[in-house]
């Protein structure tokens, strides 16, 4: 069998990106630096500290004492641990600790908001 030669096409080059059009205004959506992060911020602090006291009391309804008075001693006294209970409190206790860190970045992103001349300079 024969090969046909062929030359590539210089004039178009199959993956070459059209240019964009230079007059268009791109929009570049919602920023990271928003003053409305402080609502965001503040319901996480509100959720945090429901967490912790939710955490606190389950906790202690997962460690019971209870006490066998015996005659003419001193009562023997032994800890049940409720592991439903124990298991909620520290799921509790995690999720507000990641609450917290994001409230954190939250406030760090309300507070860092550049004027608009920095932004339009880094660009």
């Amino acid at each position: 069998m024969t090969e046909a030669a062929t030359e590539p096409d210089t004039d178009t080059a199959p993956d070459a990106v059209p240019d964009p059009v230079p007059d268009a205004v791109v929009d570049p959506g919602p920023s990271l630096h928003q003053p409305k992060r402080w609502l965001i911020a503040a319901g996480e602090f509100v959720a945090i500290v429901l967490l912790v006291i939710a955490a606190v009391w389950c906790w202690n309804r997962g460690v019971v004492k209870l006490a066998y008075p015996l005659d003419g001693r001193e009562p023997l006294i032994s800890t049940r641990y409720h592991g439903n209970w124990l298991g909620t409190a520290a799921g509790a206790i995690t999720l507000a600790v990641l609450l917290g860190l994001d409230a954190v970045r939250q406030v760090l992103l309300a507070v860092r908001t550049r004027p608009q001349k920095a932004v339009e300079a880094d660009v």
